[in-house]
């Protein structure tokens, strides 16, 4: 199969998952409006085909959306490239500034990662049985620091860069109100990296949602959600962690 056909099917395949049910966007909408006000700024990292970016405009959002894959980019540039309201940034984000080679997953480009240990992890786990990344590219990588010395300061930031969550964290010295990060069964250090250093940037109060759930459980401490992290059947396979201050 040619190569920019699969590409556009696996793009296509995206949309119709991530934009075609009203019901899951009225429930994001639900759940970033405990965290994002109109008017506010949101950083989307790894903004892949815009669902969240499309959540935090109804909200009234700012919204900075950084994806550093080409097909991707022009799908985000042409769902939102006429809202002055959206900065779209074609960047990957790691803890410091460069370039970094980004492996392609050319049918399912939403798992795309700058991570070999990610590709690696995924090797004869279930549910990871059909991903390849058989493609790579260079791409450009700034920091939360510098998108944050650039844009302004955020009110929520939301992290699903694929294993490379902690990385991005380890840019961040400033701490916003709240933020989200990925993270998956079949490489929880990184989670429970991305927790330490959240609790090493001062929050102190973690929720998460599983797969692509909308609600939050619990809130809970550090050492809370790290057990609840450590102790999550492998099936459960990923979600996001939620951190605020208090």
């Amino acid at each position: 199969m040619l190569p920019n056909f699969r590409a556009a099917r696996g793009v296509l395949r995206s949309l119709r998952l991530y934009h075609g049910h009203p019901a899951r966007h009225r429930a994001m909408e639900k759940l970033y409006g405990q965290f994002i006000r109109s008017g506010e700024l949101a950083f989307d990292v790894g903004a892949h085909v815009g669902d969240r970016v499309r959540a935090f405009r109804r909200l009234g959002a700012r919204v900075i959306a950084v994806e550093p894959q080409p097909a991707l980019h022009r799908t985000l540039r042409a769902l939102f490239g006429r809202d002055q309201a959206v900065t779209l940034v074609p960047s990957a984000v790691g803890r410091t500034a460069g370039t970094a080679t980004m492996m392609i997953n050319v049918d399912n480009p939403t798992v795309s990662t700058l991570s070999t240990d990610f590709i690696a992890a995924s090797r004869g786990s279930p549910g990871w049985e059909d991903q390849a990344w058989p493609q790579s590219l260079e791409v450009p990588v700034t920091t939360l620091d510098a998108l944050i010395g650039e844009h302004g300061v955020p009110s929520f930031i939301k992290l699903d860069i694929e294993g490379f969550e902690a990385e991005a964290l380890a840019g961040l010295s400033h701490r916003v109100t709240a933020l989200s990060f990925e993270f998956t069964t079949i490489q929880r250090a990184v989670g429970m990296a991305a927790i330490e250093r959240c609790v090493a940037l001062g929050y102190r109060r973690f929720s998460a949602a599983l797969g692509e759930g909308q609600e939050l459980d619990a809130w809970r401490s550090a050492a809370e959600i790290a057990d609840w992290l450590a102790t999550l059947p492998h099936r459960a396979n990923s979600g996001d962690i939620y951190a605020r201050c208090a």
